[in-house]
């Protein structure tokens, strides 16, 4: 008697196409910088919203906490839904963050800055997957100018 392992349970095709099209798609954009910019952006937009016990500035500081959170969340569906911008959405999503700590209940508790200069960083520097490279395909090469200067 053999002890074989239980056969892994198989997602439905379309199931399983959905996911491969999503995972398509993810690789496709700064996925995880928006993520972290997005949450970050959540943290400072919703804690001076929180108990009055809870925050430890009040006012002007609320109201520049929203702001601030609105416009990381922005940017993180910026750099998700338009790559080509990150360079962009990344430096505003790094000064919106850093801007958070004296406006904004000192940016989150620094749990909203650092997600939201997290996730700046990452689309910042954010590169697309380059095709990979077919073997046995000749590299042309220009030949060197005659003449050029260099012996």
């Amino acid at each position: 008697m053999t002890t074989d392992p239980p056969p892994e349970p198989t997602e439905g095709p379309a199931r399983g196409r959905a996911r491969r099209a999503f995972r398509r798609w993810r690789r496709t954009r700064p996925f995880w910088a928006a993520l972290w910019t997005g949450l970050g952006g959540f943290v400072i937009f919703f804690l001076p919203m929180a108990p009055l016990g809870r925050i430890l500035q009040v006012g002007v500081g609320g109201i520049a906490g929203m702001a601030g959170g609105v416009v990381l969340m922005a940017m993180a569906l910026l750099v998700l839904l338009l790559p080509g911008q990150r360079h962009t959405a990344g430096v505003i999503a790094v000064i919106a963050g850093v801007a958070s700590f004296p406006l904004s209940n000192l940016g989150g508790l620094f749990i909203g800055m650092f997600l939201s200069v997290l996730g700046g960083s990452m689309a910042f520097a954010w590169l697309p997957e380059k095709p990979a490279r077919r073997r046995g395909r000749l590299s042309r090469t220009a030949p060197a100018a005659e003449g050029s200067g260099t012996a």
